[in-house]
């Protein structure tokens, strides 16, 4: 792994463990066992890190929202997207759990992540779709809208609202399994007879990790 590499690892890492407000670029640099100087080769501040570890978050999140081509079981399918959002919201939790503040100090990172979102929202809107061809959810055009707005609202502001509930509230696995779980109740309205089963097993399948 090269050096770049090994601080944007490490940066994650520590980010995730101990909050990215409370990290320093000594921090970094110590935790991988370089100098200062060496991190500043390679990036100008922590920002710069933060970005690239968005960059990586970015692209592995629209390569997992991607509609999948081919012919898949639909409980695969359920459990592929249901999957990915618990790797990332984990992989990446630093982001989710402080995203307003982190925006909000850095405008360029702040319109980079809009445009991802809107890209993710069309992935979704056709992933959706697939769910309808597929006999799993009953909705109209506008109700699915509203369906992928409400999840991605879920999705990205359910760690910051854990935090918020709790003044000593700590990001566990099973925190974003709550939150899963909180995604699969708000579709089950409008999920057809099959789509129900389906939601039913995937529901299980969660409630079981921490049983």
């Amino acid at each position: 792994m090269k050096t770049r590499e090994k601080i944007v690892h490490a940066a994650l890492l520590l980010f995730n463990e101990k909050g990215e407000r409370n990290i320093t670029t000594n921090h970094i640099a110590a935790d991988i066992d370089i100098s200062p100087g060496n991190l500043y080769y390679h990036f100008r501040n922590k920002q710069e890190i933060v970005r690239e570890i968005f960059n990586l978050y970015s692209n592995e999140l629209l390569e997992r929202f991607t509609p999948l081509q081919g012919q898949h079981e639909s409980l695969v399918l359920l459990k592929h997207y249901l999957d990915s959002i618990f790797t990332l919201m984990w992989k990446y939790r630093f982001f989710y759990a402080n995203l307003p503040e982190i925006l909000q100090r850095d405008p360029q990172l702040h319109s980079e992540y809009i445009q991802v979102q809107e890209k993710l929202q069309g992935n979704l809107i056709n992933i959706m779709r697939a769910f309808v061809d597929l006999d799993l959810l009953e909705v109209t055009e506008t109700q699915m809208k509203t369906l992928v707005t409400t999840l991605h609202l879920i999705a990205s502001s359910w760690l910051g609202y854990q935090s918020a509930m709790s003044p000593k509230s700590k990001i566990t696995e099973q925190v974003i399994h709550q939150g899963m779980l909180q995604m699969i109740e708000v579709v089950k309205p409008m999920a057809t007879k099959q789509g129900a089963e389906q939601l039913v097993l995937l529901e299980e399948g969660v409630r079981a990790i921490h049983a």
